[in-house]
Order: structure tokens, then C-alpha cells, then sequence
């Protein structure tokens, strides 16, 4: 194919990647080139982890850190290194092209970190993740980010909603990349609180699965290296859903399937982009540290002994066991 000017080699486009829907892979490439205007100003310039599904939704997948070799000469890479003394050469997609490649790998959806090349270490968001367990309604989902709204009115700052594409809600707040992830943390993990004290009855802070009392107000995705689906990304579901922009007046109504690869073109059609500039609107965190009394400076981590563990990939191991949205080996991060 030849996507913005350039060769890209694709493969196998008549595969069905979701049954129930009757779609393919050569329909999975052709959403992201369609939709390509829209997602590029949220996937661009990030590093991108590739969860991939080679034989689509009902097949096993893996994730891939290191970009494969050998890879298209333009496409861009970011060499990561971890604390840990690890390093790798990931991904970079910055044009329609490198979605198109980045599909063609099977990569259902679109995992982005939350920040961009070259200042990986500093986020230009703000994530409240919304994470309904098993026996939590959605119309508790729904209540919950309303709340929300009315803290980031509170605390002035701006915020969009979007759907997961899966069971939850995400909460996006555009910040200038001044602070690290520990300290957005932090922020975030105030936030948060704040939103809990609105609706005690139906939310929580509470990281234990086991006994919590409500949907959980997810703050811990703040950090390095995590990533989320991103805004019109596809779902490896089985009804192609796609994590779709809202507008606050919809969001007391919507439902988790309302958007999917199918509709989704159409609906941008319809409203346009609804995250269009949010980038341009990007609001210093600074303020907040005094008027959320959070501390400015984080205290040291202790040292564990034994290799380091990855505690959100074993709680959403752990949750997503026995589901069939994501069946395989979990050798990386789940996303909702």
C-alpha cells in the first residue's frame, strides 16, 4: 500500500480478525488510515507498546516492547532505559503510514504512553481511569465521571472523557510536560480522593480487589512506562469497540458498546473530533500542589528484595482471568 507517500508492506488483509463482526485485518488497517487525522495527534511522537493479535480477537496475543527488526527505514524508534538496566528500541508512529504498519503487526489497539519524545519521562496528561469490577454497574461509570467533571470544574482544569472501549471510562487531563511521573502521581492520586469524597457510596481509592466497595478511581496509571488504549483505538473484542471521545452531555447516557470500528467514522463525520486542540489547552500542575496540600518532593522507595515485581499487570491478570475479551498468555500490562 502506499500510505502518505510512503510503501507500506502489508500481509494476509483477508484474515478475519473478528468473527462475530465479519471484519479483517484489511479492515483494521483501512480504519486507522481512515481515521488517521483523528488519532495521530494522540499517538504521535509517543513510544507505543504492541499488543499483538496475529490471528485476531479469538486467537492468542503478546505484547512486544522492542520494535522488530528488520522495520520499515522510516520509521522512527526512542531507545528507553529502565532503572532497572534494561533497555529497548521501541516503536514511534508519527504519520498514517506507521499506523497502517503498526496494524498490519496485528496490533488491535493502540498502546501509548503518556508522554512523547524526547521528554518520555514527563506526561502531557493526566489519567483518571474509571475500572469497574465484577458487580459495579456502569451507571455507577457514568455518576462517577460526572463527579469528576465537577472536581477538574473545581480545580480548573480542563478534561475530557472517553470511553475505554472495554468496561471503562477514561478521564484525560492535557498538562504542560514539566513534572515527572511521580509527582503527576501524586497529583492524581489527590484528584482522585476528590472525586471519591463526592461519591463515597459507589467509588474508591481501594487498590484490593478482593471486598472493594465500589468502582475503583484508578490514579496508579500516572507512572512510567504504563499506557492505555488511546483515544479511537479498536478493542481486541468481539464487537470491534472503539475507545470513543465524548462530549460531557453524553456521558450520562452512553453505553460501553455504543461506538466500534463499524460506526466510528461515522460518528466522527457527525461530531468531529472532540478532542481537537485539547494539546493547545495544556494547563500547568503546579498550582495544585498547594491547593490539594500534596507534597512536592516524594519520599525515597524502599528496596525489595528479589527481582522487581509488576504489581498492575498481576492485579489485572488477576481481574481479567477467566475473561474472554483478552484470552492468551498475559506476558505484559492488561488494559481496560
Amino acid at each position: 500500500m502506499i500510505v502518505a507517500g510512503r510503501e507500506v508492506k502489508v500481509t494476509n488483509l483477508e484474515k478475519v480478525f473478528f468473527p462475530k463482526m465479519g471484519l479483517t485485518k484489511g479492515d483494521l488497517v483501512q480504519y486507522y488510515v481512515d481515521v488517521s487525522d483523528a488519532v495521530l495527534h494522540h499517538v504521535a511522537r509517543r513510544p507505543m507498546q504492541m499488543k499483538r493479535h496475529p490471528n485476531g480477537v479469538e486467537g492468542d496475543f503478546f505484547y512486544q516492547k522492542r520494535v522488530p527488526v528488520p522495520h520499515p527505514e522510516w520509521l522512527e524508534t526512542v531507545h528507553i532505559n529502565y532503572p532497572s538496566g534494561n533497555e529497548a528500541d521501541f516503536p514511534v508512529v508519527t504519520d498514517a503510514a506507521g499506523l497502517a504498519w503498526i496494524a498490519n503487526l496485528g496490533c488491535i489497539e493502540l498502546h501509548t504512553w503518556h508522554s512523547r519524545v524526547p521528554e518520555v519521562n514527563k506526561p502531557d496528561y493526566l489519567l483518571i481511569d474509571l475500572d469497574p469490577s465484577e458487580g459495579n454497574p456502569w451507571a455507577h461509570v457514568r455518576e462517577i465521571a460526572m463527579a469528576g467533571k465537577r472536581v477538574m470544574d473545581d480545580l480548573g482544569l480542563p478534561c475530557y472523557p472517553k470511553t475505554s472501549g472495554v468496561t471503562g471510562l477514561h478521564i484525560l487531563i492535557p498538562i504542560i510536560p514539566e513534572l515527572e511521573f511521580p509527582l503527576v502521581r501524586e497529583i492524581a492520586r489527590a484528584i482522585a480522593k476528590a472525586i471519591v469524597a463526592l461519591v463515597p457510596e459507589i467509588a474508591t481509592v481501594q487498590w484490593k480487589v478482593e471486598g472493594r466497595p465500589g468502582v475503583f478511581v484508578d490514579y496508579g496509571q500516572n507512572a512510567f512506562d504504563r499506557t492505555i488504549a488511546s483515544a479511537y483505538s479498536i478493542r481486541p473484542v468481539p464487537d470491534a469497540r472503539a475507545s470513543a471521545p465524548l462530549r460531557w452531555d453524553e456521558v450520562s447516557a452512553v453505553e460501553p458498546g455504543d461506538f466500534t470500528m463499524v460506526t466510528m467514522r461515522d460518528r466522527i463525520k457527525a461530531v468531529g473530533d472532540l478532542t481537537a486542540g485539547m494539546w493547545d489547552k495544556a494547563v500547568s500542575l503546579d498550582p495544585l500542589f498547594d491547593t490539594l496540600k500534596v507534597k512536592r518532593t516524594l519520599p525515597p522507595r524502599k528496596s525489595r528484595p528479589g527481582p522487581p515485581r509488576d504489581w498492575r499487570a498481576e492485579y489485572d491478570a488477576k481481574k481479567a482471568g477467566g475473561s474472554g475479551w483478552n484470552r492468551g498468555t498475559q506476558r505484559g500490562p492488561s488494559h481496560r
